[in-house]
C-alpha cells in the first residue's frame, strides 16, 4: 500500500475546508491554508533534500508548526517520514540516519525510532491502516468529538505525539502544536482560549502527558481547580506512581491512565477519567479490536489491528507463530477484565535468588515526604547476583538518608531495600523523557 496523503483522506471523510484544524505559535491554519502551505513551501524544499516516494526521510521534528508541516509534506510526496527526536545525540541521530536512511518503506506511513523491548535501537514500521485503527479505538475509548482542542505536548518522533498529530485529520477537532512546551507555558495554555490566537475561542479539553510533566504541571498549577474546559489529560508513557495519581484525582483532574507502545501504535489499554478515579492505578480495559492476555510468567501479550507492520531496515519481525507481540512488561488481570501493569520484565532485580520489582520499590520510596523522585537498578554483586541500588532526588534541605534507610527498614523486606544510594538532583532521563535505567546504572556502577 502506498504513503497515504493525510490532507487528502481529510478532505474524502468530509472535514470544513476552511475550519481551523491546526493552531501553532502564532498562526492558525485550515486545512485549505496546510495544504497551501505544505504545496507552495515544503514540498519543494523536502523534494530537493532528497524526499522521494516509498523511501524512508528521517527527520528531525518538534511538536510546531514546522514540524506538522514537514511530516504532511512528505506524506503528499509520498515519501515515509522517520520523525526523530531533537533530544538525540548527534550520535544518535547518525544511527538513525545510517539505518534508516533512503531504503525502501514498504508498506510503511511513517517509521519510528524507538529502542524498543531489547533495548538496542531500531526503526519500527506503522502503515496507516494502524494508524486510522488506533484513531478509532482511541475516540471511542475516550469518546472524543470533532469538538475537541489536543494540545501537542509530546515530540512526533514519541508514538503518542504522532498518533495526536494524525488524529485531527482522520477523526476532526483542533491541534495545538505549540512547540516543546514548558510547565509554565502548559499551564498558561492550560488557563483558556486567551493564550491561543484571536479567532480560535475554544479552550483546550485534551492534553496528552508523561507523569513527569504532570507532577510539574501540578506542582505550578497549585491549589486551584482544574481548567474547566478540560475533558482529559491523558498519562502514559512510563510508569505513573501511586502518590502522583492520587494526588491528581483528589484535585480533580480529569487523568486518563494509559498503556501503550510504539509497536501497537500507542495505546493498548486505556482507563477513562471515571474508571481512573474509581480504581486507581489500572489501566483498564484493551482498546476495541485489540487482544491482552498475561502469559503464565506474568509477561504481557498483545496483537490486533493496531500491531505495527514490523521493524524497518530488516531488523526482524514483532509477533510469534501466533501473531502476539511479547511486550517485555508484567501484568495481572482482575476479575473484571482490566489490566494492571507490574513493571518490565528486563526490571526485575534477582539478588540472592529473590525477585525484586525495581517500581515497586521506587513507589514506596517515592511515597516518603522528603524525595521528589527516584529510580531504582539492580548492580551486579559477586556475593548477591545483583544487589538494588537507587538513585534519589531529595527535597532540598530536608533529606536524610539514615532516617530513610531507617524508615523503608519498617516498609519491605532486607533483598528489597538498596544497598547503593546516590543522592542527585535530578533522574536522568531518555530522549522520551523516561527514567533512562541503563545509564543510572553506568553512573552509580562508575
Amino acid at each position: 500500500m502506498a504513503v497515504v496523503d493525510l490532507l487528502a483522506v481529510a478532505r474524502e471523510r468530509g472535514l470544513d475546508p476552511e475550519a481551523t484544524i491546526l493552531v501553532t505559535d502564532p498562526t492558525s491554519f485550515t486545512l485549505a491554508g496546510l495544504e497551501r502551505g505544505v504545496d507552495h513551501d515544503y514540498v519543494p524544499t523536502l523534494r530537493a533534500r532528497g524526499a522521494r516516494a516509498g523511501r524512508i526521510f528521517p527527520v528531525v521534528v518538534e511538536p510546531d508548526e514546522e514540524g506538522v508541516l514537514t511530516l504532511l509534506a512528505l506524506w503528499r510526496l509520498g515519501a515515509v517520514p522517520a520523525p526523530l527526536n531533537p533530544r538525540l545525540t548527534g550520535p544518535e541521530r547518525d544511527q538513525a540516519g545510517h539505518a534508516l536512511a533512503g531504503r525502501d518503506a514498504g508498506d510503511a506511513q511513517v517509521v519510528l525510532w524507538t529502542s524498543g523491548t531489547s533495548g538496542a535501537p531500531r526503526g519500527v514500521a506503522l502503515s496507516f491502516a494502524n494508524l486510522a485503527a488506533s484513531a478509532e479505538a482511541v475516540s471511542r475509548r475516550l469518546q472524543l468529538t470533532p469538538r475537541d482542542v489536543w494540545l501537542a505536548t509530546l515530540s512526533p518522533a514519541h508514538v503518542g505525539g504522532l498518533a495526536l498529530l494524525t488524529r485531527p485529520f482522520l477523526l476532526g477537532g483542533l491541534l495545538v502544536a505549540w512547540g516543546r512546551v514548558e510547565t509554565t507555558d502548559l499551564a498558561a495554555l492550560l488557563d483558556g482560549p486567551d493564550g491561543l490566537p484571536v479567532g480560535v475561542g475554544r479552550a483546550v479539553s485534551h492534553v496528552s502527558l508523561v507523569p513527569t510533566q504532570l507532577r510539574r504541571l501540578l506542582d505550578q498549577w497549585g491549589d486551584r481547580p482544574p481548567p474547566p474546559a478540560l475533558r482529559c489529560v491523558l498519562l502514559g508513557g512510563a510508569h505513573t506512581p501511586p502518590a502522583l495519581l492520587g494526588r491528581a484525582v483528589e484535585a480533580a483532574w480529569p487523568v486518563a491512565l494509559t498503556y501503550g507502545m510504539t509497536e501497537m501504535t500507542s495505546q493498548v489499554a486505556t482507563a477513562p477519567p471515571a474508571l481512573a478515579a474509581q480504581k486507581a492505578g489500572t489501566v483498564g480495559k484493551a482498546l476495541d479490536g485489540v487482544e491482552v492476555r498475561v502469559a503464565e510468567d506474568g509477561e504481557i501479550c498483545t496483537r490486533g489491528p493496531t500491531q505495527a507492520l514490523g521493524y524497518a531496515a530488516g531488523a526482524g519481525s514483532l509477533g510469534d507463530e501466533k501473531g502476539w507481540f511479547h511486550t517485555g512488561d508484567l501484568g495481572r488481570m482482575d476479575a473484571d477484565g482490566d489490566l494492571w501493569i507490574l513493571g518490565r520484565a528486563a526490571d526485575r532485580i534477582i539478588t540472592g535468588g529473590v525477585n525484586v520489582d525495581a517500581v515497586e520499590v521506587e513507589d514506596v520510596i517515592r511515597s516518603h515526604p522528603s524525595v521528589v523522585d527516584v529510580c531504582v537498578v539492580g548492580l551486579p554483586d559477586d556475593e548477591w547476583g545483583e544487589v538494588v541500588s537507587a538513585w534519589v532526588v531529595p527535597v532540598e534541605g530536608e533529606f536524610d538518608l539514615d532516617e530513610i534507610e531507617t524508615w523503608l527498614a519498617e516498609l519491605v523486606g532486607g533483598p528489597k531495600r538498596p544497598r547503593r544510594w546516590v543522592v542527585e538532583r535530578e533522574v536522568p532521563l531518555n530522549a522520551n523523557g523516561k527514567p533512562d535505567r541503563g545509564l543510572v546504572r553506568e553512573l552509580i556502577g562508575g
